[in-house]
């Protein structure tokens, strides 16, 4: 077996993928002014324990017990557009933005 082509084709195969996952993300970044905000009523937003204000989440919530003071959507993996914005978008709410200070329960660290 020829394992240059391989490489190749897994290389043509994954950037097959990426470039039209970049170009959205792109697109979602370039119009988040225009995205309409999140809100706590959302059936996505319940079920995450998402809200607006880390500093309100219920820590009594079982499903709320991995947050830890200083995680925000500002620092989760989740989060597209500008950094420092108010509110941007997040892979979690497709079309929706939502506030650089919330938090919900799909946290992840930026690497």
């Amino acid at each position: 077996m020829d394992h240059s082509k391989l490489s190749r084709r897994r290389f043509i195969s994954q950037v097959a993928v990426a470039v039209p996952v970049t170009a959205i993300t792109l697109r979602q970044a370039a119009h988040a002014q225009d995205l309409p905000q999140v809100t706590l009523d959302d059936p996505t937003a319940k079920a995450l324990l998402y809200v607006h204000d880390a500093t309100q989440v219920d820590a009594s919530n079982p499903l709320a017990a991995r947050y830890a003071a200083g995680q925000s959507c500002a620092n989760c993996v989740q989060i597209q557009g500008e950094d420092g914005a108010e509110w941007r978008p997040c892979n979690l709410f497709p079309g929706k933005s939502v506030s650089a200070a919330g938090w919900c329960s799909a946290w992840a660290a930026k690497p």
